[in-house]
């Protein structure tokens, strides 16, 4: 596949921008897009829904009102709660290119695709759209995001064989993860040739703050950041096209860029050391929330489940006072508290990692509350 575009094998996500307060600190994302583009670097991602869509609109002031558009490769998606039939499609379409200042994306997926959504996309026509807006020049590349399994990216793959690419969670924690099965799922896209771009290389910034216990494994290799090696890992395979890497400082984008300036795979070693890692990371008995926080726009309660399980991660692995500290802001405010869940399930339908929330918001309760 030929993305001529595209400069380099690493993109800024723009799911977890720099903040102040509540909004997008502007003038930090703008030098974070200036130190990115200086770099050789040109490939953004979002999506409408990310930061209740201050990512789309931040991206037009910091990246597209200030860089002529072919200095920068732009990916947005179509998400499943944006629309209800075919109908809705274009419309929101055409939002999403004014809420980013541009006239065509480079690349347009269709979001978080699974067994469950995938249905209402083939009734609404909504690939068929989509590679018509390519024919029409609005679109240049038309791929998927994916959460699910191989079997289901394997159907979607032999229906749609005009998909260009595939975006996949994938990072050394998750490779042979019964439930995420990411070495399974990358396998699929081989088989049909169809490259990856990488989500979630460093799992929701897990794997860049590892416990003493795992960080001394790589630490003894002398070089490199934990983050670094994460990020390595996935680039290391010979399919993957584009490793995302969502930051929210200039310090991420600096240890970031040194990474992929100078990108090199792991070595024989490094493998062994990040397997080692793995190994310990289980141990610690983590729960393995990415912090996509698909969970939380649909909960009853407004329960902010990712920073919950945060919370009791923090608290598996540190064992910190400031863990309590953190949970009781998170359940301040009118947000619900993790006694709060009904029980209705709708968080677990949606979670790409397929966790049993309610019983995990249950454990959740019983250590802080």
């Amino acid at each position: 596949m030929n993305f001529e575009k595209v400069k380099k094998n690493f993109g800024f996500g723009c799911m977890r921008l720099p903040l102040m307060g509540p909004v997008v600190d502007k003038r930090q994302f703008s030098e974070m897009v200036d130190a990115f583009l200086a770099a050789g670097f040109n490939y953004f991602d979002t999506a409408h829904g990310y930061l209740l869509g201050m990512s789309e609109r931040a991206i037009k002031t910091c990246l597209t009102s200030r860089y002529p558009r072919e200095e920068y490769v732009l990916t947005d998606k179509l998400t499943e709660n944006y629309f209800k039939r075919e109908e809705d499609i274009r419309p929101f379409f055409e939002k999403q290119l004014k809420a980013c200042g541009v006239d065509y994306f480079d690349f347009y997926l269709m979001h978080a695709q699974c067994a469950g959504n995938f249905r209402k996309y083939v009734a609404c026509r909504a690939y068929e759209t989509a590679l018509a807006l390519r024919e029409e020049g609005k679109i240049r590349h038309f791929g998927i995001s994916f959460h699910d399994s191989p079997e289901v990216l394997e159907e979607i793959l032999s229906r749609y064989p005009e998909i260009e690419v595939v975006q996949i969670q994938f990072n050394y924690y998750d490779y042979e993860d019964p439930g995420i099965r990411a070495k399974d799922v990358y396998e699929v896209c081989v088989r049909h040739g169809v490259p990856v771009i990488v989500m979630e290389p460093v799992k929701g910034g897990t794997l860049a703050r590892l416990p003493d216990s795992a960080s001394q494994i790589l630490g003894a290799l002398g070089g490199g950041s934990d983050a670094s090696y994460a990020l390595r890992f996935a680039a290391s395979f010979e399919n993957v096209f584009m490793v995302l890497s969502g930051m929210s400082s200039m310090r991420d984008m600096q240890d970031n860029l040194a990474t992929m300036g100078d990108f090199h795979p792991l070595d024989e070693k490094e493998l062994e050391a990040v397997a080692a890692v793995r190994e310990e990371l289980r141990k610690e008995g983590a729960i393995p929330c990415t912090g996509c926080r698909y969970c939380v726009e649909g909960c009853p309660k407004k329960i902010s489940i990712p920073d919950l399980f945060s919370c009791m991660n923090q608290q598996k692995r540190f064992r910190g006072w400031n863990s309590k500290v953190y949970y009781d802001n998170f359940t301040s405010d009118g947000r619900g508290k993790a006694s709060d869940c009904i029980a209705c399930g709708r968080c677990e339908k949606v979670c790409p990692q397929h966790l049993e929330i309610r019983k995990l918001l249950k454990e959740v309760a019983r250590k802080f509350e």
